[in-house]
């Protein structure tokens, strides 16, 4: 969920476990990202809240080696000028609508948004200044979701997407990308960059083919077949499962998680910036200082 990178490339690597030691070269990138991981309670495991403290412990142990004249991945610089990027809102959202009504979701967004700006303030406060923001994708598009028993068709638009969970993320992206707007009035000297990552993802299913994408709502990998290859009993990783002979064609790979291919067409369209505001190329961030 949250990342930084210090250096000119986005080879990164994950902390060890409780970040007891730092045994690995992390200058062109640290990623704090927690599988299943929400914003909130605060209290929780792994939380948004939790991985600021990791980063916190991080930063904190690589300047004391500093201070020791030991050798240490990221200098005092480095961490200033590093950009810093939370991708957020899917677990969100997926946790909201699993037990409440649209309505309800929508009403339960704002200490979601408030515990981010929380986050950013804090990072903020301990130097950082770069940030790019994501929200989150086309959840209605999803196998997983998909698969989920309904009553009938209702709730599907013309790609075969689920609308309540489509609604849902749009509503939470444009309070973000709002709140991000807001953050680059109140914090001086910094860039906020907000990247609408459901438009990216969901034209990924809108407009598969031209990407070179078939079946854009079946798993890779997953139980099934046909519509969506995915059966909330058995898992990508279970016996039973089997995986596509070509990949490529696929957008989702698990149900949950894109494809290497898809993933390709994602990044590629956050770095050219035609998704974000403001529209600063990514590289602007990761010039040799």
């Amino acid at each position: 969920m949250t990342k930084i990178y210090p250096g000119e490339s986005l080879n990164i690597s994950y902390l060890s476990p409780y970040l007891k030691a730092i045994g690995s070269n992390y200058s062109n990138g640290v990623n704090f990202a927690i599988s299943g991981s929400t914003t909130l309670p605060r209290e929780a495991l792994f939380v948004l809240h939790g991985q600021v403290q990791e980063f916190f412990f991080f930063k904190a142990r690589s300047l004391e080696l500093i201070n020791q004249g030991q050798e240490a991945p990221i200098d005092a610089e480095a961490f200033q000028n590093a950009l810093y990027i939370i991708d957020i809102g899917q677990n969100d959202i997926n946790a909201l609508l699993s037990n409440l009504p649209y309505d309800q979701v929508v009403a339960n967004l704002p200490p979601i948004l408030a515990e981010i700006k929380y986050a950013v303030q804090l990072l903020y406060g301990n130097g950082s200044r770069n940030f790019w923001i994501h929200g989150t994708g086309a959840l209605g598009c999803l196998p997983q979701k998909l698969s989920i028993p309904r009553k009938n068709d209702s709730d599907l638009d013309q790609n075969g997407c689920l609308n309540t969970y489509n609604r849902a993320a749009v509503a939470f992206n444009t309070a973000l990308g709002s709140l991000c707007d807001q953050l680059n009035v109140e914090l001086k000297n910094a860039t906020v960059v907000y990247t609408d990552l459901f438009a990216i993802k969901y034209d990924l299913v809108a407009n598969h083919t031209k990407y070179g994408f078939d079946s854009p709502l079946m798993t890779c990998c997953g139980y099934g077949g046909p519509p969506y290859n995915y059966d909330l009993s058995r898992s990508c990783q279970s016996s039973n499962s089997t995986v596509c002979a070509d990949g490529s064609k696929f957008i989702s790979w698990d149900g949950v998680h894109l494809t290497e291919a898809a993933n390709a067409v994602v990044a590629a369209a956050i770095l050219s910036s035609a998704y974000s505001r403001p529209k600063i190329k990514f590289d602007q961030f990761c010039k040799a200082r």
